[in-house]
């Protein structure tokens, strides 16, 4: 058994293609992500990788619209997001497969 802390991990990365991780494969990334009201990260698109986001708690606002807990909102390559925690937000995040570098910023406008 190994046993390892969240809060050890990279920005809540603790499956995936990392370092450190608690599994390290290429198939997926798997990530807890906490922000705080009125984190934003900007308009980007992964060409490889679709990507799924959990809303556990809190309001979020991904591509113009606002998502709140039980929230699952799927991104498939070439769809493109913004973000903004509108609360203080706990989010589970899964890529597959895994694909380091597989983020592309864009123009804003493109997520209305």
């Amino acid at each position: 058994m190994n046993a390892f802390k969240l809060s050890e991990m990279t920005k809540g990365w603790f499956v995936g293609n990392f370092e450190p991780t608690a599994l390290t494969t290429d198939v997926c990334e798997v990530a807890v992500k906490r922000y705080t009201a009125g984190t934003r990260e900007e308009a980007h698109v992964h060409r490889i990788a679709t990507e799924i986001t959990v809303i556990v708690s809190g309001r979020v606002r991904m591509a113009g619209k606002e998502w709140g807990e039980g929230d699952i909102i799927v991104l498939v390559p070439g769809d493109v997001t913004d973000f903004e925690a509108l609360t203080d937000t706990v989010n589970v995040v899964v890529k597959t497969p895994g694909a380091s570098n597989d983020k592309y910023l864009v123009d804003p406008e493109s997520c209305q």
